[in-house]
């Protein structure tokens, strides 16, 4: 019988890796039209130009066919329900959020393991019974009404909370009175990139103007606004606080200090640089007056102290500081440096107690600091391991706050902090079937292209064999500086739990070491990005970890045009590659929605320098036909205002018309889902569950599930 079985299985192997060389796809023929632009004397044909019309009925009968394609590729994968029903399982366990507290009441979100949407509960009192106060899987039956954001008055009355449709970046805001869980008719549309910061029996947000019927998710979002909003009345009587018309292209927004005397405005044409303005309300009718003019760096209003602006900012300090700031004398030779730049990269400021709690990254990883007012380091914050502090929420002149933590293999936890004594004590523990001593965690270093040293995280279970044939996935971002820092994730343990190995580099243009960092990934500098990326999987196959066959690159957004980028220009490294919501067309990103905001990371073909540089790496227009390509699986969705779908729709349409090799270049569409917020659990399970059945499959892994 041993015998018989073990020949089974050899039959049964031998089918799934026949099956494997015998899904065949047949690709569905793009219809091309006659479009060519003039780039400073330069002609560049775009074919398929037509699909950046989403709602168009050809464009909608398109995306039927292409995941019709997809669908009819993932079925023939074996394990394909196995891998779903498995990150259903691992996914099922309570998961909270860190509370925090406004008048008598404490609020957190939790989510019992597999509801499509996080419930907002509310405790009387610290050791109050708590209350479901809203509840967003009953918006929709599928789920794809989400809770994306919440405000609470400073006397606790009124909780301001935003929902989102499909995932779109557009923002209704509701408003409900806590005591009595009385929802009031109050009703915001077309709202976006706004918070809700209150004052008195109102708040202020931002918004735009109704935009054009059908062209609600692709048109340029230009002209924002500040208006504040009285709770009970209608959207129509909300008074306008600010607007700019000379300026179409700005960003507006605000916050008002925890005394409610100063009202912040903030200013922006990009993604990185701001201009600084303050009102202050106990003087009637005064108008906004500048605090910072120009938009070269960043300024966070922290909080008041009196009559003083504590501003955490990069002017002169790549790596962060925190000034004291007099509204009345805002030059800089008259602010009070309260703590000064530091080796490591000053990531966020909270005052609580009568302290000041500075978090800091080093290596990509957290410390957190107390000190005074007057700057002076009074303790660290002891963390459990190398990893992320996550959301600390703590007030002035209380000794109670709560944090949370995460790292690769350290579930999120909750954390109670008592300042006073400067000790942490477990508040919550995730309840999950996860052993992480069967993981290691480490970091090394290697050198880029041009031998700048890159940090990277490796992670992989124990007793890893360096024999070069592990499957590994290399994970990246590069820009707009946003750090990759330790973080548990429940998608990615579908993956190390099989044996593979997971590594993040940290890239330039990222933020891990300051506004440097940044800008050395940016611009006509954004093929150093793509060139340490590289560098990663030269890395990893160079220490045999894992080689070309078994390697596959996974990025999202920014990510997803890193992804796109080097699969292009190095088609023969990797084996998989999937750009998630990627921006891929980088000559026609800027004209989109919120695309101009990018400019200061990546540049425009507006100008004939930006032109020159983007043509050379943008993924779509590099695409070169009868050139092999990795298996690819984009990944897209049809309501994603962020980085519309046309990216990924072009990219793929000339992929697979240019593709000359065995690998499957597919895209899957995801149905009433956008940019990746707001998505409910059970489209996550599907599409990981898509997108590991895919990897798995290509790179020849047979998962034991």
């Amino acid at each position: 019988m041993k015998k018989l079985h073990l020949l089974t299985t050899a039959i049964t192997l031998f089918t799934i890796i026949g099956c494997k060389q015998q899904i065949k796809v047949t690709y569905n023929e793009t219809a091309k039209v006659d479009t060519v632009d003039d780039y400073f004397g330069t002609k560049i044909a775009d074919p398929y130009r037509w699909l950046e019309n989403d709602t168009s009925t050809e464009t909608e009968a398109w995306v039927i066919e292409e995941n019709k394609v997809t669908d009819a590729y993932l079925a023939q994968i074996p394990y394909r329900e196995k891998v779903r029903e498995r990150l259903e399982q691992i996914w099922d366990y309570p998961k909270f959020t860190v509370p925090f507290r406004e008048g008598d009441y404490y609020f957190y979100k939790k989510n019992d393991g597999l509801q499509n949407q996080y419930v907002l509960y509310v405790k009387n009192g610290i050791d109050g019974e708590p209350e479901v106060l809203l509840d967003p899987n009953t918006f929709s039956e599928d789920g794809t009404i989400a809770l994306t954001g919440l405000s609470v008055s400073n006397d606790a009355k009124y909780l301001a909370y935003r929902i989102a449709h499909s995932g779109s970046d557009w923002n209704e805001v509701r408003v409900m009175e806590i005591e009595g869980k009385k929802e009031l008719p109050d009703d915001l549309k077309w709202v976006k990139f706004s918070g809700m910061a209150w004052e008195k029996d109102g708040f202020y947000y931002s918004r735009y103007d109704e935009p054009v019927k059908g062209k609600e998710f692709s048109n340029k979002n230009e002209f924002h606004k500040v208006y504040y909003h009285k709770v009970g009345t209608p959207q129509a009587e909300d008074v306008l606080i600010y607007q700019d018309p000379k300026y179409p292209q700005r960003n507006y927004g605000t916050d008002v200090t925890d005394d409610e005397r100063f009202i912040i405005l903030y200013k922006s044409e990009s993604t990185s640089g701001n201009a600084l303005y303050y009102k202050d309300l106990t003087k009637k009718n005064m108008k906004f007056q500048p605090l910072v003019t120009g938009f070269d760096n960043d300024y966070s209003v922290i909080d008041n102290l009196g009559d003083k602006l504590l501003v955490v900012t990069n002017y002169e300090a790549p790596r962060q500081a925190l000034v004291m700031m007099d509204p009345k004398n805002p030059a800089p030779d008259n602010w009070n440096v309260v703590i000064p730049e530091q080796e490591d990269v000053l990531r966020s400021v909270d005052l609580v107690g009568n302290r000041i709690m500075a978090r800091y990254m080093h290596k990509a990883a957290s410390k957190a600091y107390l000190y005074d007012y007057d700057g002076n380091q009074l303790s660290e914050i002891k963390l459990p391991t190398v990893g992320s502090m996550t959301g600390f929420k703590g007030k002035k002149g209380e000794d109670i706050a709560f944090y949370g933590f995460t790292s690769y293999t350290f579930p999120t936890t909750i954390y109670k902090y008592d300042v006073a004594n400067n000790q942490s004590e477990v508040y919550i523990r995730p309840e999950i079937d996860f052993d992480p001593d069967k993981y290691e965690v480490k970091q090394v270093e290697y050198p880029g292209k041009d031998g700048t040293l890159i940090t990277m995280f490796i992670v992989h279970q124990k007793g890893l064999k360096m024999n070069g044939g592990n499957p590994t996935l290399l994970y990246g971002y590069g820009g707009f500086n946003i750090s990759m820092t330790p973080r548990f994730s429940i998608t990615r343990l579908a993956f190390i739990e099989q044996g593979g190995v997971y590594a993040v580099p940290n890239l330039r243009g990222g933020g891990e070491y300051g506004e440097e960092w940044h800008k050395a990934g940016t611009l006509e500098r954004k093929q150093n990005v793509f060139d340490d990326f590289i560098a990663a999987a030269e890395y990893l196959i160079d220490e045999n970890y894992t080689t070309s066959d078994k390697l596959a690159i996974m990025g999202g957004s920014n990510g997803g045009l890193l992804v796109g980028a080097c699969m292009i220009q190095r088609p023969e490294l990797f084996k998989v590659a999937i750009p998630a919501v990627g921006v891929l067309d980088m000559l026609r990103y800027h004209k989109f929605t919120i695309g101009w905001a990018w400019a200061t990371d990546y540049g425009t073909s507006e100008t004939e320098e930006g032109f020159n540089y983007l043509i050379k790496y943008s993924p779509l227009h590099n695409i070169k036909e009868g050139t092999s390509y990795p298996a690819t699986l984009v990944t897209t969705a049809d309501h994603d205002d962020r980085v519309v779908p046309a990216h990924s729709f072009k990219f793929i349409a000339t992929l697979q018309a240019a593709d000359a090799g065995p690998n499957p270049v597919l895209i899957r569409i995801e149905i009433k889902a956008g940019h990746g917020g707001g998505k409910p659990t059970s489209k996550v399970i599907k599409e990981y569950g898509d997108i590991w059945s895919f990897m798995f499959w290509n790179l020849g892994m047979m998962p034991s599930f």
